[in-house]
């Protein structure tokens, strides 16, 4: 779960920076459900029965165009969002490029290899198309808690956005509760 390390490092990093986990609560997304709605989409083209239908690779497609969508929409209001959206935005390209299918490397793809596809994914040949853009990647021994332990360079940015935002929301106020440097909060 690549998504569970991103945050962890963002709260990390937003502690570092003397942030504070109580000023995540001050972060307000609009349609927070839309997310919950892709996700559970995702879930189900990736883990259930349904990975088996053909054209359930359409549906996610949609459902992460939606999600990058989502993500631009937030740009000017949540910091950090936009690696979010350039992320998600790589992968809907690739996405796209391969009939809704994401390529996974051969290595990489477990029992998928016997089938050629599954769901959302396809194992990376010579006729897949962009497969720098796919999931190639592994993260073995870090994060590969996943169904295929495989993912792509949009993937890992992003985690990085998740960080980001996570970090940049716990300073959120975290700066008008200090006191600035050579000022006396307490006159003495």
């Amino acid at each position: 779960m690549l998504w569970v390390a991103a945050i962890a490092l963002g709260l990390v990093a937003g502690f570092a920076t003397r942030g504070r986990i109580d000023n995540l609560a001050r972060l307000h997304f609009r349609w927070p459900w839309l997310v919950v709605a892709v996700l559970a989409i995702r879930a189900a083209a990736v883990l259930t029965p349904l990975r088996s239908v053909d054209g359930v690779q359409y549906l996610y497609a949609a459902g992460l165009a939606t999600l990058v969508g989502w993500a631009l929409w937030h740009v000017k209001r949540v910091a950090g969002i936009w690696l979010v959206a350039a992320g998600s935005s790589l992968n809907l390209v690739v996405i796209a490029a391969n009939s809704g299918r994401m390529p996974v490397a051969p290595e990489l793809a477990g029992s998928l290899v016997q089938r050629g596809h599954l769901g959302q994914y396809a194992v990376m040949a010579s006729d897949t198309h962009l497969n720098w853009l796919g999931d190639w990647i592994s993260l073995r021994g870090l994060v590969g808690w996943g169904p295929l332990d495989a993912y792509s360079p949009g993937d890992l940015i992003v985690a990085l956005g998740i960080a980001a935002v996570t970090a940049l929301a716990m300073r959120i106020g975290a700066e008008a509760t200090e006191t600035p440097p050579g000022i006396v909060s307490d006159p003495p």
